[in-house]
């Protein structure tokens, strides 16, 4: 489990997290939203070790991030969203260094390529930006580490290519990884990402399963404006709206709906959860 303790971190005089708190179960993949200049990136690249907390702590079963011990950094992966363009091909480039991390397996990397519709002899600095971001995603998968961190892993990938992240994500991910995935994006994860934390600079706004959101939380669609909505959107035939679930109904639930409904009524939504 990862545990994040009053957390803060700036940039010389500017604040980018503060006081953030909240815990990472394993067997979850989380997605990370929030506005842009909140901290999404910032947040990965500390629980990865990249960057040292200016107060508070992380804790990674035990283990503090920027120790940056070699046992450590073997068991995770963190997949950035600007990407290098590496003078090999991507078989070469798997293999030398894939060595360091234990678990990495050449097999699986074959079959994610394959997933990809890729070729692991193409060269990787000819690649497009969207060969080149399914190549790593394919290495980041398999290297089957504990924690995996992946920044807008879905920009720049086409249609068929997002449908072929998903169950990728979904088929190679163990059951006791921890996996935070940080995008704007968030119609192309809806059926992916569970648990759903929603951050703010200085607050964690939702820490919470769909489960949890939708006991929660009534998704409407329909026809008529409903007055206790948090949240309303004109829909092709009608409404998507966010209101208290009063009456315990099933819904399904609309992350992007969600997101902003929790934007515009931060106390409130605080408030709901806050028993859980």
């Amino acid at each position: 489990m990862i545990t994040i303790n009053d957390l803060a971190f700036s940039y010389g005089s500017k604040s980018v997290l503060n006081n953030i708190s909240m815990t990472l179960e394993p067997g979850k993949i989380y997605g990370l939203l929030g506005e842009n200049g909140v901290g999404k990136t910032t947040l990965l690249t500390l629980l990865c070790g990249l960057k040292k907390c200016n107060a508070g702590s992380i804790d990674c079963d035990g283990r503090k991030p920027f120790d940056r011990d070699p046992n450590f950094l073997s068991d995770q992966f963190y997949l950035p969203e600007e990407l290098p363009h590496p003078a090999h091909s991507a078989y070469e480039w798997a293999k030398t260094n894939g060595r360091f991390w234990p678990k990495f397996s050449m097999d699986k990397f074959k079959e994610l390529m394959r997933l990809f519709e890729l070729d692991t002899d193409q060269e990787m600095k000819a690649m497009s930006s969207g060969m080149l971001k399914k190549t790593f995603i394919s290495f980041a998968l398999a290297c089957s580490t504990r924690y995996l961190y992946m920044d807008e892993p879905t920009n720049g990938l086409d249609i068929p290519s997002k449908s072929q992240f998903r169950m990728a994500i979904l088929k190679f991910t163990s059951e006791d990884s921890t996996v935070v995935i940080s995008t704007h994006q968030v119609r192309d994860l809806e059926n992916v990402i569970d648990p759903v934390i929603i951050l703010d600079t200085r607050d964690v706004l939702l820490n919470a399963s769909v489960e949890q959101i939708c006991d929660k939380l009534y998704f409407d669609y329909g026809s008529e404006l409903l007055k206790d909505a948090l949240y309303a959107e004109q829909i092709p035939g009608g409404f998507i709206q966010v209101v208290p679930n009063t009456n315990r109904e099933d819904s399904r639930i609309n992350i992007e709906a969600l997101f902003n409904a929790v934007h515009k009524n931060k106390e409130t939504i605080k408030a709901l959860f806050s028993n859980e």
